[in-house]
């Protein structure tokens, strides 16, 4: 997978092409050659490259992995302050700190939108099965961002044990 040096190397390639494309294209209205508008729609489709390859740059495509942590999946995602991943019944308190870790890193995002000093909090939740035909949803933790950059920690995890003994307890009887 790139990675964001590899896009700053690739927007270095393309702002030099950029720059020999104007070049031709100054050259050709010197010169009145009859591809000259041909020239400057190449320009300003390579300079549209360049910056899209310097905005890569910033941001790593690939996700955060913490060790200890278990796969999770993103059940709800307002696109604000509300998100809420399913981990297994089976999780233990030191793999559901650390996927909630995971998925803090993962998902808080400064492109967030929200009301001002709203942080982002991520719910982790499992399905418990009383009986056949009836589920309970049980919230076993979540993690809020400080939204403080000068912060320790900036993900604060919060785990419920008794909600975690239910998911135990109920994993055990399956």
């Amino acid at each position: 997978m790139p990675t964001p040096e590899f896009f700053l190397q690739a927007t270095k390639w393309m702002g030099i092409a950029t720059l020999a494309i104007a070049a031709l294209a100054g050259l050709a209205f010197v010169f009145q050659w009859g591809i000259r508008f041909r020239l400057v729609g190449a320009t300003g489709f390579s300079a549209v490259l360049t910056a899209g390859l310097f905005g890569l740059s910033f941001e790593p495509l690939s996700p955060a992995a913490v060790p200890g942590s278990v796969p999770y999946t993103t059940v709800f995602d307002s696109g604000a302050a509300n998100i809420v991943i399913a981990v297994p019944q089976s999780i233990t308190e030191t793999e559901l700190r650390a996927t909630l870790e995971q998925a803090g890193r993962n998902l808080f995002k400064a492109s967030r939108i929200g009301r001002p000093g709203q942080s982002p909090i991520i719910r982790a939740r499992t399905i418990i099965h009383r009986e056949p035909g009836i589920s309970d949803l049980v919230y076993l933790g979540q993690a809020q961002s400080t939204r403080d950059a000068s912060a320790e920690q900036p993900i604060q995890v919060t785990v419920n044990p008794q909600m975690l003994a239910k998911a135990s307890a109920a994993a055990a009887k399956s």
